[in-house]
């Protein structure tokens, strides 16, 4: 059975943060809230850990992870950013936007789209992100905690526990933290495309 941490969205426990980033060092895969919705992420490098988070989602090798970071000094070492796209993301975040950029070569071929060489990247705006973020040195490889054969996000962490508390290492509740999934906007093209209307107002991209 997970570990189930309550931990408050405005003022993190150092000390639960702290033995949060220990399990996701050792392997764990986790839940823990946005800004948007919660997740489910595990350690940047560890296959075994995604390959989990694949068999809960039941996603197929195409699913793109997302590499969800503390500021764009972190997008900048994973994602190829050029100055507008930078002014953008700087604007922008942290904020409920996931950004498709062209991945560099610091990301595991993996965990990029198959065909495009790219990435999602985005800096959620949320304290306890923030904190686990700052404390691991690293981004976590996430995806939205959407179960199979559903469109909206698990928002409750007590449900979260009963439906997948044996499937997951921890379980962060960091209250009700909203039950929509990021806007995601395309940066690979000649113009920004938003793909998916979420949490984020997509009016900004819409050329």
């Amino acid at each position: 059975m997970s570990q189930f941490f309550q931990i408050h969205p405005e003022t993190p426990q150092k000390r639960l943060i702290n033995q949060a980033v220990e399990i996701l060092r050792r392997g764990g895969v986790i839940v823990y809230p946005t800004d948007s919705a919660y997740a489910i992420g595990c350690h940047l490098g560890d296959k075994q850990a995604a390959d989990r988070i694949k068999r809960i989602r039941k996603l197929d090798d195409k699913h793109n992870f997302t590499l969800v970071c503390r500021d764009l000094s972190d997008i900048g070492v994973y994602a190829k950013v050029d100055n507008t796209q930078y002014r953008l993301l700087k604007t922008f975040t942290p904020g409920p936007y996931t950004f498709i950029l062209d991945a560099t070569t610091e990301v595991p071929r993996r965990l990029m789209h198959p065909k495009r060489r790219s990435i999602g990247v985005r800096v959620p705006d949320n304290a306890i992100v923030q904190e686990l973020l700052g404390e691991l040195g690293e981004p976590i490889m996430s995806s939205t905690l959407i179960l199979p054969g559903e469109t909206e996000p698990m928002t409750d962490p007590e449900e979260i526990r009963d439906v997948l508390g044996h499937e997951l290492d921890l379980i962060i509740d960091g209250g009700f933290c909203g039950m929509e999934a990021t806007t995601v906007v395309n940066f690979t093209g000649e113009v920004p495309e938003v793909t998916r209307v979420g949490k984020g107002d997509p009016e900004p991209f819409q050329v």
